[in-house]
């Protein structure tokens, strides 16, 4: 395999996330999830957080949309559970501008509520991402994703700056 397409599938696969076991967008979730508690739990504020998420939102999606046809082609079908690189960006998405809370260890509670809200909204595919997924290649792979993760923003938001200020 030439390298420049192992590099794809690499890239596609959210640097092997899609490789592992039972449900391998949520371990591709969960490796952002790492991300934003070790972010956190290591004293970055809020503002770096958020361009730290934010530009691994940019990056995987760019990754997503050049990968995403060759993952097609090489998994044999559209939109495979082997590529989640999409699921890196949705779940970067959702952790976007979140307040994080004084005297919480990682701000597990954010993490968590975050990382469910991705799951759920990714799984149910609510509209429009039930039918972003007809988009073309690398865009069907990711629009959705990416809805999910606005949706999972706004209730993760509503949970800690309206229900729980704490």
């Amino acid at each position: 395999m030439p390298r420049v397409d192992k590099l794809k599938l690499l890239l596609a696969t959210g640097l092997g996330t899609g490789y592992l076991p039972v449900a391998p967008g949520t371990w591709a979730s969960a490796a952002v999830s790492i991300i934003y508690i070790a972010m956190a739990g290591g004293g970055a504020g809020s503002a770096v957080i958020t361009a730290a998420m934010v530009v691994l939102v940019v990056l995987s999606s760019a990754g997503c949309i050049w990968t995403g046809g060759f993952a097609e082609q090489h998994f044999g079908h559209k939109d495979p559970h082997e590529a989640t690189i999409d699921e890196w960006a949705g779940q970067a998405l959702s952790y976007a501008f979140l307040p994080l809370r004084a005297g919480w260890p990682c701000n597990w509670p954010v993490a968590l509520v975050g990382f469910l809200a991705f799951r759920l909204f990714d799984i149910l595919k609510p509209p429009p991402a039930n039918g972003l997924q007809r988009l073309p290649r690398g865009w069907g792979i990711l629009v959705d994703d990416l809805v999910a993760g606005v949706y999972a923003n706004i209730l993760t938001q509503v949970v800690f700056r309206v229900i729980w200020r704490g």
